[in-house]
């Protein structure tokens, strides 16, 4: 393995035996594998990937796939039925709630002996001690037994456990997800700490927005494969694309209800302005994400005066424009975009449909639909890249979208063509700020307003 790896994981595979019915176990033992009363059932098979030192990589995929079997054989708690993973340094493993704690012990108690499992002596965890109640913020209970434990003060108790042995390499499954957001801030707050000193991590979870913003690569499994591997962003955008497919199967309705409906122009003209051809990037070479219902086919950024520009000051208007060739019929369109500060951190995301804009009800093949999205760039100083993308909802579901939770409508709509890490741009300070006179702090600058007034207080002690 490459001194650059800490993880390198070789045509990985699990076969579990499912036998109908449970005296076939007993059959299977008589016949010594003479005759098979089992099923081959592989919840993992060919997995290669490898991680490097300090990387977070992130695994996505639907319940079931095998993420979990993958982590727990990295972890060493599962033996492979095929290939073989190589594991270079101290790790630490975040699987499941309280694994590896005695449910009678005390929190105290579970803290030494998780220590010793970890490999600490007793007076490294001594060392470490005040640090893990501290983290773990679980108050008297530490002297409870964790039977009494809620899952969040199993979860915090662990996770200040894991991360106190300064492993090489953390394993995360989806635990994060438990506790309020204070912990949970604590938590990546931690994570990054890890990764700064240059620990791995292989990190599952569904909350896609932290794949995004913590993993510079993830790899997607369906089924006990692995079906792509590489960019976090793209991994996620293949998620989405490949988990809506199981309940999409056509892009419109029947076309005989719609054939009447409002029609695009059968040309390429649009209302608004069109920037000129040296506005456009060059996206021959950029990855599309698509279900093959249509294809990015230009992309253009410029200023409010219609100029093409590629540096803004703080308050400035970018705006960015597109276009996609449809390659099948649909119903009503939405064009959306989304813009990551230098940390992968999404700062700003919108699509047509929550701007309010007027929609043509049925896009026929072959048609070239256009967006302009105009954005006030009140965000931070700094560097930032932007991704545009097409999607579709249905035109009932778009009439009736007032009617229905935004969990619901997100549900409804279909992804179609998604171009990750297509442009960029540079935000600088207003010609009258200085380095000390920011007008705000953090990312964005939320509209608001504060008032102060001056009274005489009645609670100043004597």
């Amino acid at each position: 393995m490459s001194s650059d790896n800490v993880i390198r994981v070789k045509n990985l595979g699990k076969c579990y035996h499912v036998y109908p019915q449970p005296e076939d176990r007993l059959k299977q033992l008589i016949w010594r594998g003479k005759k098979q009363f089992y099923r081959e059932f592989w919840a993992l098979r060919d997995i290669s990937f490898e991680v490097k030192k300090g990387e977070m990589v992130g695994v996505v995929g639907r319940n079931g796939a095998g993420k979990s079997t993958l982590l727990q054989m990295v972890a060493g708690t599962l033996a492979p039925s095929s290939g073989q993973v190589e594991v270079n340094g101290r790790t630490a493993a975040l699987l499941e709630l309280g694994a590896g704690f005695n449910a009678e012990f005390t929190g105290r108690e579970n803290v030494y002996l998780n220590g010793r499992i970890l490999g600490l002596s007793r007076e490294e965890i001594d060392a470490r001690y005040d640090d893990i109640v501290s983290f773990a913020d679980i108050g008297e209970f530490i002297d409870q037994p964790v039977k009494t434990y809620s899952s969040g003060m199993f979860v915090r108790l662990a996770f200040a456990v894991q991360a106190s042995v300064e492993p090489d390499i953390l394993l995360i499954d989806e635990v994060l997800a438990v506790g309020d957001i204070f912990f949970r801030q604590k938590c990546y707050r931690r994570i990054e700490n890890l990764l700064s000193r240059g620990v791995s991590m292989l990190f599952v979870s569904h909350a896609m927005a932290d794949i995004q913003q913590y993993c510079a690569r993830a790899i997607l499994i369906h089924g006990g494969q692995m079906l792509f591997q590489g960019s976090a962003i793209e991994a996620v955008r293949q998620y989405f694309l490949f988990e809506q497919e199981a309940r999409i199967s056509t892009p419109c309705e029947d076309r005989g209800e719609v054939a009447v409906r409002q029609h695009p122009h059968a040309e390429t003209k649009t209302e608004f302005f069109w920037p000129p051809d040296n506005a456009f990037l060059n996206i021959s070479h950029a990855r599309q994400i698509s279900n093959d219902w249509a294809r990015c086919t230009a992309v253009a950024i410029c200023n409010s005066e219609s100029q093409p520009a590629q540096i803004f000051r703080q308050g400035e208007t970018v705006v960015i424009f597109s276009e996609f060739a449809t390659l099948q019929p649909s119903e009503v369109p939405i064009g959306g975009v989304e813009i990551f500060n230098d940390r992968g951190i999404l700062v700003h995301g919108k699509h047509s449909m929550q701007c309010g804009s007027t929609v043509p009800m049925f896009i026929d093949e072959g048609s070239a639909i256009r967006f302009r999205m105009d954005i006030v760039l009140d965000i931070a100083v700094g560097e930032y890249s932007f991704e545009i993308g097409l999607a579709t909802i249905r035109r009932r579901d778009y009439e009736h979208r007032a009617l229905v939770s935004n969990e619901e409508l997100h549900e409804r709509i279909t992804r179609v063509c998604h171009v990750p890490h297509v442009g960029q741009f540079v935000v600088t300070l207003g010609p009258n700020q200085k380095e000390g006179g920011l007008r705000f702090h953090g990312l964005v600058n939320l509209p608001g307003e504060c008032q102060i007034s001056v009274g005489t207080s009645n609670k100043i002690k004597e």
